[in-house]
């Protein structure tokens, strides 16, 4: 009977454990929604008055109190296509490098350990290395290029980290296969790995692609200026973007309440740009799993 007892004692306790950790997360999972219904109601609520058409398709005028953010959206578009293009190759590459080909040892724990802290890094701390190094060394002046280099070095850690887990995540029976029928490990990689771990690549993407549209710090520094009001014709251009374009006319603009509507807008508008950016890369992503 006591071993009974202690038997139905260890499954309660398992299964109470069990029930308040799935509760805990559920309570995490509703608190994180519910934060984000909160914003994004607070910005719809004082923002959606300043959007129209000629918001969307107006540079700024009058000491930017009236007219719209195109330039602001054309922008920040540039930065973040221009910082995928730059980060999601050589972040695979880091990654098929590290998860198929190098050897376990020394040297590839600390390559992965300055991965992980380059993910803790402050964005601003980019910022100034983008400014000491793309800017002034290489003397890209501040242009789209050096602020998509600077970016695409920020969403790195993102895009290797999640390329590792992908690669990680198909099975070795896979490998095995193509081998057996005589496949090279290249082969292998490009015709079998790579499209079996295509979604898990693209979440990372997904993750990088929004961190290099909302961030501020880094184009600051590299890219963004106050004012201009024609859209770029290359890529060695200064440009306006969403995120710096709410800094301004949040703390450096010459009415700034006047301009509170704006503000909103624009931070309206950066939140969709992001979602819609992100609803692409998600629905492409269930496409490619559905294929599988």
């Amino acid at each position: 009977m006591n071993g009974i007892n202690h038997k139905e004692g260890v499954a309660f306790r398992r299964r109470f454990t069990q029930g308040a950790m799935f509760g805990f997360f559920r309570i995490a999972a509703v608190i994180n929604g519910a934060a984000l219904l909160v914003v994004v109601y607070f910005l719809v609520a004082r923002g959606w008055r300043a959007i129209n058409w000629t918001f969307l398709t107006q540079p700024p005028v009058d000491s930017m109190t009236k007219g719209g953010i195109l330039p602001c959206i054309v922008g920040t578009l540039c930065l973040s296509v221009g910082a995928i293009v730059v980060a999601l190759p050589i972040g695979v590459a880091s990654a098929i490098y590290l998860n198929e080909y190098a050897r376990p040892g020394r040297i590839v724990r600390i390559i992965r350990l300055g991965i992980n802290n380059l993910a803790g890094v402050p964005s601003v701390v980019f910022g100034l290395f983008g400014l000491a190094f793309f800017v002034v060394y290489l003397d890209m002046g501040v242009s789209i290029l050096a602020g998509s280099l600077t970016l695409g070095a920020m969403t790195l850690p993102v895009i290797i980290g999640s390329t590792e887990e992908a690669l990680r995540g198909v099975p070795d029976t896979y490998r095995e296969a193509s081998l057996g029928l005589g496949a090279t490990k290249w082969q292998t990689i490009r015709s079998v790995v790579l499209p079996a771990a295509l979604p898990g690549i693209l979440t990372g993407t997904i993750l990088g692609l929004s961190r290099a549209a909302g961030e501020t710090a880094p184009i600051m520094f590299t890219a963004a200026v106050f004012f201009t009001p024609s859209l770029p014709t290359s890529i060695f251009d200064e440009i306006m973007a969403l995120p710096y374009h709410i800094y301004v006319l949040a703390t450096a603009g010459t009415e700034i309440e006047a301009t509170r509507p704006l503000q909103y807008g624009t931070a309206l508008v950066l939140i969709v740009l992001v979602l819609g950016l992100n609803l692409i890369a998600i629905i492409y992503r269930s496409r490619l799993r559905k294929k599988r």
